[in-house]
């Protein structure tokens, strides 16, 4: 894992200017070994358009934990149980699988994967994994605040991983989901330097009736990009009439809310918060742009979080980044004997 970065003035004005790729589909539910492979040949698919950079969902591998909205506590255990045994290592060979395709492919990746807690049996995160083009595991990013249902499933994360990492496409950052609208966590991004943030999502059907999963991500998108004069390359998985089918059974009616309009949105938004082409909506596919980091230098002169548009000696944010553990050893040192007396 990379350390923090402390600013992009350090990478001497290198201002990459590349392809991005926002995929949006869906898993092969609860199946690893198939959504990894589908995950590799999406990678080598955007890179053999030009892609540099390729983000893919949230929780992609192996699928999310929809039965936390659908059933009660009781009822969603089996499945949680099998999400867990389909769930992978950090480090694993899944992860192993991932990393060979980015360096095949010579793409910067960022990926959702369901995590085994390595400290607990039954443990599991919301995990995001960025990888670079030579294929090193950069960032291992646990979602902070598991949402609302999603309590029954994931673990929080700890701040150790709020990093952003160097990479050949430029200073890059990545949150999940509900992360986007944590305006502290978003901070610690762009004060750590981020000008290329990932954001990756799940289809939520499953939301309140007045909830525009689309809008949601659109506008949580357009306010970072406006507020840290940042690129954000979005990425959402789409609910499968397969996963659908698995979820409800014979509840024609779960079945139907299922298949919700307007619950999935990906695309690629620039720093003046506009989308840099038009977003793909529930539709299964890959939003293809450019991105020149250059545009990012203008916005600034007029307002700059980071810098003079802020008020440091005000406003202070303390980011706790110490690895949280379930178990600190204290030992005490070893007592000295007092000196015996010569006889």
């Amino acid at each position: 894992m990379t350390e923090p970065t402390t600013g992009p003035v350090a990478a001497a004005l290198r201002l990459p200017r590349f392809t991005a790729a926002a995929v949006q589909t869906a898993p092969v539910y609860l199946d690893t070994d198939a959504t990894i492979d589908k995950a590799v040949a999406l990678v080598h698919e955007a890179a053999a358009n030009g892609a540099s950079l390729v983000v893919l969902p949230e929780a992609f591998v192996p699928g999310y934990p929809y039965w936390n909205w659908t059933m009660t506590p009781v009822q969603g255990s089996p499945w949680y149980e099998r999400l867990y045994r389909a769930s992978v290592d950090v480090p694993g060979p899944h992860v192993d699988a991932l990393r060979a395709a980015a360096r095949r492919a010579g793409v910067v990746l960022v990926i959702g994967v369901n995590e085994r807690g390595p400290h607990s049996l039954g443990a599991l995160y919301n995990t995001l994994l960025t990888i670079g083009h030579d294929g090193e595991l950069l960032g291992v990013h646990r979602k902070l605040v598991p949402t609302w249902a999603e309590k029954l499933t994931w673990t929080p994360g700890d701040g150790s991983s709020l990093l952003v990492h160097r990479t050949a496409v430029g200073p890059l950052g990545a949150l999940a989901c509900g992360e986007n609208t944590n305006p502290l966590a978003r901070f610690t991004l762009l004060a750590r330097g981020e000008l290329v943030h990932a954001a990756a999502y799940i289809a939520l059907p499953v939301a309140p009736e007045d909830y525009d999963m689309a809008e949601a991500i659109a506008l949580r998108a357009a306010a970072h990009c406006f507020e840290g004069k940042v690129f954000t390359v979005v990425s959402c998985s789409t609910l499968s009439p397969e996963i659908a089918a698995e979820i409800a059974g014979e509840d024609a009616e779960l079945r139907a809310r299922l298949a919700r309009p307007r619950s999935a949105l990906s695309g690629i938004f620039g720093p003046d918060g506009r989308p840099v082409t038009e977003p793909l909506v529930d539709e299964e596919g890959i939003v293809y742009a450019e991105i020149d980091l250059g545009r990012c230098v203008r916005p600034k002169q007029m307002h700059d979080i980071l810098g003079h548009y802020n008020r440091f000696d005000v406003f202070r944010l303390h980011v706790d980044d110490r690895p949280l553990r379930p178990l600190t050893p204290v030992r005490e040192p070893p007592q000295q004997q007092p000196p015996q007396e010569e006889r």
